[in-house]
């Protein structure tokens, strides 16, 4: 498939003074995303000062956007106040009851989700896309299989249109309807839980708009198949081009999913620099609890400003040796540990020093 028909106008999230403006689409670069896993409502102070130091560790890790659900009034409230404690751009993500995103829109929130098949007449969206336009947010156009129109829905249980070509198809309709009312600051994404569909709805709408798209496979699973399944169908995507903005649906952390969706990009070319950390998958030989080490270390890692290769392997035959080309390692040696640098010991220490030598080590880089 050319790339040339893709290419996709920009959407711009933030902006105000308090939040960071990102863009999205156009000639920028793809951005991660993730969704806060826990209840807003009701937060004391303290706990939404928890909540943006948690925030600040997802940014740290390569988050760019994260969208929170927005259930009740309550909710919509203290999601405009922990907005005022982070420059992350945040979105609420509102069903059912378009009052909540008006309400959400009072304070520094960056975009609003919403599911027009669920949120009411067209007249409920248009009081939400004037509110947004007056505010300078923007709008993500959220459609999934169990909010197909009733049309589209029979015709999908009738055998005469697939499931990905009905997906497709309501998110024109919902671009058409923007369009319409002049709206241009929208990303649209079409989930489902399958791969295939997956690939195949937003095939089909890149065919038609220059809109930017938020690729996502919906409740994929816990961790391993998630993984699997977010892997397969955004390198199918990306590789072609399609996809501005991504977010890997996992019954995990958000931790997890801000981490996998680096590591795809980083894989497909679309992420450069920062750490990239290999570790071996522990075996008889082992000298050293890599699991641990790893758990230990992995998102301070990550989350460091640094353009290195970090290896943590278990013993000698890996590291340094299968690990020579890291910047810093670490590996086992029999009741020891050893800290290497481009495939050159360094350091032979205590393995329960381990630690604080290599910390020490890897500032010094």
């Amino acid at each position: 498939m050319s790339a040339s028909f893709l290419t996709t106008n920009t959407v711009f999230l933030g902006g105000s003074g308090i939040t960071k403006r990102i863009s999205i689409g156009g000639s920028s670069p793809v951005t991660i995303q993730t969704m806060w896993k826990e209840p807003i409502v009701s937060l004391s102070d303290e706990e939404i000062e928890k909540t943006a130091e948690r925030i600040s560790v997802l940014k740290g890790l390569g988050c760019d956007i994260l969208r929170f659900a927005v259930p009740d009034t309550e909710s919509a409230q203290t999601l405009c106040h922990i907005a005022e404690k982070t420059d992350m751009p945040l979105v609420a993500d509102i069903h059912f009851d378009y009052r909540l995103a008006l309400e959400c829109l009072k304070g520094n929130v960056a975009a609003i989700r919403i599911n027009p098949g669920n949120i009411g007449s067209r007249e409920r969206v248009e009081k939400v896309v004037n509110a947004c336009r007056e505010k300078g947010a923007a709008i993500r156009i959220g459609v999934n299989s169990g909010s197909l129109p009733k049309d589209l829905a029979q015709k999908v249980l009738d055998g005469v249109m697939s499931r990905a070509e009905a997906l497709a198809e309501t998110a024109s309709r919902e671009a058409d309807v923007f369009g319409e009312l002049c709206f241009d600051q929208f990303v649209v994404s079409m989930k489902a839980s399958s791969v295939q569909e997956t690939i195949d709805a937003n095939e089909t709408f890149a065919r038609k708009f220059s809109i930017p798209l938020h690729v996502g496979v919906t409740e994929a699973g816990p961790l391993i198949t998630g993984v699997v399944k977010s892997t397969m169908a955004f390198t199918h995507l990306l590789k072609e081009g399609i996809g501005s903005t991504i977010r890997v649906s996992l019954s995990s952390t958000p931790e997890n999913e801000v981490i996998t969706g680096r590591e795809i990009l980083h894989e497909c070319g679309l992420r450069k620099g920062g750490v990239t950390l290999v570790s071996c998958p522990r075996c008889g030989r082992e000298g050293f609890d890599v699991h641990g080490f790893v758990a230990r270390w992995q998102n301070k890692l990550l989350s460091l400003d640094k353009n290195i290769t970090v290896a943590v392997m278990g013993c000698v035959v890996n590291g340094p040796g299968e690990g020579k080309h890291a910047d810093i390692g670490i590996a086992g040696a029999g009741d020891s540990a050893i800290i290497f640098k481009k495939g050159e010991i360094v350091r032979r220490i205590p393995a329960q020093d381990a630690d604080k030598v290599f910390e020490e080590e890897l500032n010094n880089l």
